[in-house]
């Protein structure tokens, strides 16, 4: 099973970036489906952005246009670059993917936190 590791979270004021990167323990270049995910305190987990079986790219309306996600299979990483952030963005940023009908297991994710 691969192991994901996210990085790249941190402050940062309103209105500004942050890149989020997934490392893997191993290829990812046969695991089409992978996303970011994000809980706050005291909600559930969401779905941010994600790529879907059939290679396209979905987000969540509540960052569309502001979210990107990426990746690159040489380096088994995926990437998440948040622009014109907003203190609602503030959660836990976790990666992802389904494979032969299951989720990977669960990381430490990310902190995101975004000022006002």
């Amino acid at each position: 099973q691969v192991q994901l590791v996210e990085s790249g979270g941190g402050l940062v004021q309103a209105g500004g970036s942050l890149r989020l990167a997934c490392a893997a323990s191993g290829s990812i270049r046969s695991i089409n489906v992978m996303g970011w995910y994000r809980q706050a305190p005291g909600k559930q987990r969401e779905y941010v952005a994600m790529f879907t079986s059939g290679g396209t790219i979905n987000y969540a309306s509540s960052v569309k246009g502001r979210f990107t996600i990426s990746r690159d299979n040489a380096k088994n990483t995926v990437y998440l670059q948040m622009n014109s952030l907003k203190p609602e963005d503030t959660a836990v940023y976790y990666c992802n993917y389904y494979l032969n009908g299951g989720f990977g297991s669960w990381g430490q994710g990310t902190q995101v936190t975004v000022s006002s």
